[in-house]
């Protein structure tokens, strides 16, 4: 063959190299369209079985019923006489009550909530201080009692208008200055009672109310149109009160200031109230007003536990049944269920008694009763058991002992 033809030959030899070339090219776009056609459900779907890129599925949350608590500790009156707040006065001319109740802080200070009755008012240097049968004391004792632990304070007592309307309004604002204490039962106007019946208090995930009343005013009344500065009690307005705060809270607390003066007896009315704030809806009723300590109960079937009367915490009363008070301990539990029940309870009270001790009419101290001795209290552990078996009259399975150190 010649050269041109050898050639032509190359030429129609790349010709149908490059045709070759094309067409297979043209076939795999083809059948690579025709693969993503009649797969195209499976390719773009995102709940194809064929994932694009292997993942891990993620581990489903196993739900686990949870469980809050919040502790809370309780005493009885402060009764501020002359001689207690004459005994807190330093040289220069200040009060210092921490002394009296060194002896109780170290337990008071550890519970999430602690608890006292403020029976006389904290009127201030302004109005002067005072004795029985109209007291005024020094803002000093509040500072104690905060120093010492204590967040929940009930002030709604029948000595609250002892310095009339002035000494309510110094009261409450000197409460006002600790946002983080619960005070209720003084008032310095209506909104200001709406706003605090209103407030929701919150520790360890558990929400609380707290409210105040009184059914003793000793013939105080307010002055016309200002009902607010004393909170008395009434079946209305504890329906109204409660009705407010119920759904918002896990656990209403209320203080009730009521009673007959240095009985041990529970008596008919306060049963029932008791019963009543129950039905209501009440969870916590912590009583005050006898200056002696009174029994303790659940009822409406374990609905509500309630403490008739906590008795005397610091006073000068000068009997051994209004120097001995009662300390005393429950826990606010709340178990949330796997599908969102709630339940909550009162639970694991446990009691102490303590008393009030003084050295000729001085160096008074709050201490625990089994930490007194035969020289601050003769025969003190007859005592113990005397009071202690009141205690129990109602709730025979009471715990007794707190842990003080």
């Amino acid at each position: 063959m010649s050269s041109r033809g050898i050639r032509k030959a190359k030429r129609k030899l790349k010709k149908n190299i490059k045709l070759f070339f094309i067409f297979s090219l043209l076939i795999l776009i083809g059948s690579s369209f025709c693969y993503v056609y009649f797969n195209r459900d499976s390719l773009f779907n995102n709940n194809s079985t064929i994932p694009i890129k292997k993942e891990e599925k993620k581990k489903e949350e196993v739900k686990e019923p949870k469980e809050y608590k919040a502790s809370v500790f309780m005493v009885g009156d402060a009764l501020i006489h002359s001689t207690i707040y004459e005994d807190a006065r330093q040289s220069d001319g200040t009060y210092n009550f921490k002394p009296q109740l060194e002896a109780i802080k170290p337990i008071s200070s550890k519970y999430d909530l602690a608890y006292y009755n403020q029976e006389t008012i904290l009127g201030g240097a302004s109005l002067g201080y005072s004795n029985y049968p109209r007291f005024n004391s020094p803002t000093e004792v509040g500072d104690a009692f905060i120093d010492a632990g204590f967040n929940m304070v009930s002030l709604a007592t029948n000595h609250t208008m002892d310095k009339n309307e002035q000494g309510v309004l110094n009261s409450v604002a000197y409460w006002k200055q600790f946002p983080n204490v619960a005070s209720s039962g003084q008032f310095i106007s209506n909104e200001d009672r709406t706003e605090s019946i209103s407030r929701v208090y919150e520790a360890n995930n558990i929400k609380y109310a707290f409210i105040s009343y009184t059914i003793w005013n000793n013939g105080l009344t307010t002055p016309y149109g200002k009902d607010y500065l004393n909170n008395e009690y009434s079946p209305e307005k504890a329906a109204a009160d409660i009705a407010l705060v119920r759904d918002k809270v896990d656990f209403v607390i209320v203080a009730m200031h009521w009673g007959t003066e240095y009985s041990l007896r529970v008596d008919r009315k306060q049963e029932e109230i008791a019963n009543y704030l129950s039905e209501l809806g009440v969870d916590l009723i912590i009583g005050a007003h006898p200056h002696v300590v009174q029994t303790v109960e659940y009822i409406n079937n374990n609905k509500t536990f309630v403490i008739y009367s906590l008795g005397n915490f610091i006073s000068d009363q000068r009997k051994v049944e209004n120097y001995t008070g009662l300390a005393f301990e429950v826990t606010l539990k709340k178990n949330v269920d796997v599908d969102g029940t709630v339940t909550n309870s009162v639970v694991d009270p446990k009691a102490e008694l303590i008393y009030t001790t003084s050295r000729y009419y001085k160096n008074f101290k709050v201490v625990p009763y089994p930490q007194l001795t035969n020289d601050q209290l003769s025969n003190y552990m007859s005592h113990y058991e005397y009071y202690k078996a009141i205690v129990s009259e109602c709730y025979p399975n009471l715990v007794w002992g707190l842990t003080w150190e």
